[in-house]
Order: structure tokens, then sequence, then C-alpha cells
């Protein structure tokens, strides 16, 4: 038995705030019965400039708490947190379009699975009245957290979560702003806490919408990717350099295949070997972040772009003897290009090979930098754990000295 706190942060809902706690006074029996001792009940006025605070203020049961001036949304929850008292806490936004009759279902689902945090989805019911613009945007994070988080899920901007109160420091810090959520869901997965989702119905707000779909979606999708960079950034890297290479392997296909009809199409050439080299710097850089990301959260290597952790991907163990075959490549290139007569005229394209030449060097001495800066970070990263080891190895040696005898102190009678 436990109690649960819910925050409602407000912010001009003078036309539905009223409604939304006439129905907390009425779920309060459900709650009970759902495994809960007390709760109560917490509206943060974001500064609202109509009768909000004054209809709020008509509930005796319920803390109002005031900001001064509009801090936003994610702020206003942060506010009701520091509050409140349960154990358990719950949020759902003032505007009417999250089910307060959805909480008992949230915590029976939370006590069944041990989840951490349970998210009322709007995605999995098909009374749920989200507008297209907002459905396809939650496809379109839904899917971005799949690949950048390997995690299945289906609303990561639900307004309507219910979560163990212990996990706060964990998810902290989170913006004051609408992108609370995506950033909240994101940060979970990456911290390893156990989210689940219940699929709850949404109805269309009362009152104007403070979200700009355009305006906060980049906010939404900033938060995502800042989060990801911040945990395992070898995934936006990683990745962004996979489709580097992969473009230029596939532009220099293109010019082997299709030529046209002026002979060798060098500029493509040259266009598909500096993307290769910008792909295999990108993915070095990730690789070096996601050491520095473990070193400050003390943690082991982060999983990488193909789920796995890093320091056993053969690619990575692989970066020095790649970058002295492509600094060999690269000078050997230049050589016999020199010595072929391909660097001057009447060569149609003199520049080619040099530029070409010096790329591979360059990309060769990336990951040999890389592969001697990744040892020396793994070496840290193991450091605190290699000290422990090595003073339980000497607690539990066994001594190659007899040990000294005690003094015997004889008293007189």
């Amino acid at each position: 038995m436990s109690m649960l706190s819910i925050v409602i942060p407000a912010y001009n809902e003078e036309r539905a705030i009223g409604a939304v706690l006439e129905r907390m006074r009425a779920v309060g029996p459900a709650l009970q019965e759902a495994g809960f001792t007390d709760w109560e009940v917490i509206v943060v006025d974001d500064g609202s400039r109509d009768r909000t605070a004054e209809i709020v203020s008509a509930y005796p049961e319920v803390r109002l708490i005031r900001h001064p001036v509009n801090r936003g949304y994610g702020a206003a929850l942060k506010t009701g947190f520091a509050h409140a008292r349960g154990e358990w806490l719950a949020f759902l936004d003032a505007d009417a379009t999250y089910p307060p009759e959805s909480l008992p279902d949230l915590y029976r689902a939370a006590r069944a699975s041990g989840a951490d945090m349970v998210v009322g989805s709007r995605m999995g019911r098909a009374e749920s009245e989200m507008p297209l613009v907002r459905r396809i945007g939650n496809w379109g994070f839904a899917f971005l957290l799949r690949v950048l988080g390997s995690a299945a899920i289906s609303d990561s901007a639900s307004g309507m979560r219910l979560l163990r109160r212990e996990i706060l420091e964990r998810l902290y810090p989170l913006p004051d702003g609408l992108n609370f959520t995506p950033a909240m869901s994101a940060r979970a997965i990456y911290e390893g806490l156990r989210m689940i989702e219940v699929p709850i119905p949404y109805r269309e707000r009362l009152g104007q919408s403070k979200l700009h779909p355009l305006q906060d979606g980049v906010r939404f999708l900033h938060a995502i990717v800042w989060t990801v960079m911040t945990y395992n950034p070898v995934r936006v890297f990683g990745m962004a350099g996979f489709g580097l290479i992969v473009a230029g392997a596939g532009l220099g296909l293109s010019a082997f295949l299709w030529p046209g009809p002026g002979g060798w199409p060098f500029p493509r050439l040259f266009a598909a070997v500096v993307l290769g080299a910008l792909g295999a710097h990108l993915f070095a850089v990730g690789t070096l972040f996601n050491y520095l990301v473990s070193l400050f959260h003390k943690r082991p290597i982060r999983q990488g772009l193909f789920g796995r952790p890093l320091f056993r991907q053969p690619l990575e163990r692989r970066f020095l003897p790649l970058g002295l075959l492509s600094v060999a490549a690269g000078l050997i290139l230049y050589g016999w290009a020199a010595m072929a007569g391909l660097t001057a005229p009447p060569f149609p394209a003199p520049w080619f090979v040099p530029a070409v030449s010096a790329l591979t060097v360059l990309m060769g001495v990336d990951l040999i930098t890389a592969w001697i800066l990744v040892r020396a970070l793994s070496e840290l990263s193991q450091r605190e754990l290699r000290i422990r080891q090595d003073l339980a190895a000497g607690a539990v040696a066994s001594p190659t000295e007899p040990l000294p005898q005690p003094l015997s102190i004889s008293h007189p009678a």
C-alpha cells in the first residue's frame, strides 16, 4: 500500500480544469481499490492569465502551486514533483484530453510487471481522437526511438504517466518545455529503466492548443537525438557514417558501370572517395564519443551501431590495421601514379590521383588516431574496476612469511 501524488500542470485552462478536477474526485474509490492508501492532487498554475487558479481554489482538497510567470510545461511538472509527498508520481494534462479514470489501470500494470514507469499510450486505442498530424508525428518519434534507442515505444510524447519517485534522479535533468515527455522517454530507455505502455482513450482538448506541430516537433526531435548523443553517440554518428559510406560505394559503382560519354567520370569517383572518407571519420568520432560518455556515466560502454558493445565489434578492434592499410594504399597509389605519368598533363585529370591519395592517407591517420584514443579511453573506463580487483586480490592473498606472534604480557597477581 502506498501514496500517489497526481500533478496537473495548467496554463490558461479555465475551460477544462474544473471538469478534470471533478473527474479526479470521482476516481478516488478506484485508486483505493487498486492499492493506494492515500493520494493527493497538485495543480501547478504556470502563470495563467485567466481564471484557472480561481477555479482550482474552489477545490479545498487540491493543492495549488502558482508560478508568477509562465515557465513551461516541463518546469510546472518539476515544481509539482518537488512538492509531492507520494512514493508514486502521476501526471496528466489539464485540458481534459487524458482520462484520470485510467490511473488505476496504470498502477495495476506497474505492480504486475514491476515497471518503473507506465506510459498511457494514445496510439493503441481505436477511440483515440488524436489529430492526424500529431499521430504521424508520434509514429515518426516512435520509429526514431526504435532505431536510435533499440526500444519499442508507441507514444514517446504521452502526457499521462505513472512513475516511481525514486527514479527521478536518474531521469533528471529534463527540459522545461513541451519536449519534457519525449526527453523523459529517451532517458528512461538509456538509463535501463523498465518502461511499459498501457493503451488509454484520448479526447480532443477543450480550449486552444498550446502545441505548435512544426516548432514543437523540431524540439521533440532535438530532445530525442540529443539525449541519445549523451548516452550512445555512435548510434547517431555511426548511422550517418554508414549512410555516407553506402552512398559513396553506390556513387563509385555507378561511375564504373556507367562512366558516361566523356570517359572516366573523375568528379564522380572523387565524390565517392570523399563520401567514404567522411563516413569512416564520423564512425571513428562516434566511437570515441561513446568511450567519453562511458567515462562520464561510469558505466560499461553503451551498445553501438549494430546492437553489441563496441569493444566486441571486430571493426573497432581493427581500426589500427585498417588505418595502416589505408595509409599504405594512399602512398602506393601516389607512387604508382607518379611513375605512370598520371599526375601531370597530358593525363586528363592530373589532380585526381593525388587528391584520392591524400584523402586515403588522411582517412588512415584518422583511424590510427581513433584506435590509440579508444585504447586509452578503454583503459580509463575500466580503471576503477581494476583497482578494486587488485585491492581485493591483495586482501585475499595468502601470506608467504609467518605472522609475528602476539606479545604475552603477564600481570602480577
